[in-house]
């Protein structure tokens, strides 16, 4: 009976886990919009500057929050794959340097992107890592 019931629980609490995926979770890995020529801003409320990205072509470049970054970006849309490379930036010192240092380390992460509206999300696999909103 104590088997029946640990089993009953265990199923309950994995189907619950399911349906608490985003709406956004479930286009990971699917065709997605393009991202060249756009231009977005850390959705997430951060001390200091706001970190940016910026989407031209294979280049991506913007703010991580003090210094300017720069770097390569692969992106394709049939399957919402991202990845960025070659990873440069200005070396400016600042009071908050662990939100630019854990902004680059999430932006090299990525590899899947999903767009919903003027919204973009960053994954590693189903990890969402980043959002952003459009910039105008």
């Amino acid at each position: 009976m104590k088997n029946i019931f640990l089993s009953i629980c265990t199923a309950a609490v994995l189907a619950s886990c399911g349906t608490m995926s985003s709406p956004s979770a479930s286009k990971v890995g699917k065709s997605q919009p393009s991202l060249s020529n756009t231009k977005w801003t850390l959705a997430d409320n951060v001390k200091g500057k706001v970190p940016t990205l910026n989407i031209e072509g294979e280049k991506i470049n913007g703010n991580a929050g003090c210094n300017n970054y720069f770097g390569t970006a692969k992106v394709d849309v049939t399957t919402g794959s991202f990845s960025a490379g070659q990873m440069g930036s200005t070396r400016m010192a600042c009071d908050n340097m662990s939100v630019e240092q854990n902004f680059m380390d999430m932006v090299g992460k990525a590899n899947k992107y999903v767009i919903s509206g003027n919204t973009l999300e960053l994954y590693k696999d189903n990890l969402l890592l980043l959002k952003f909103n459009k910039a105008e």
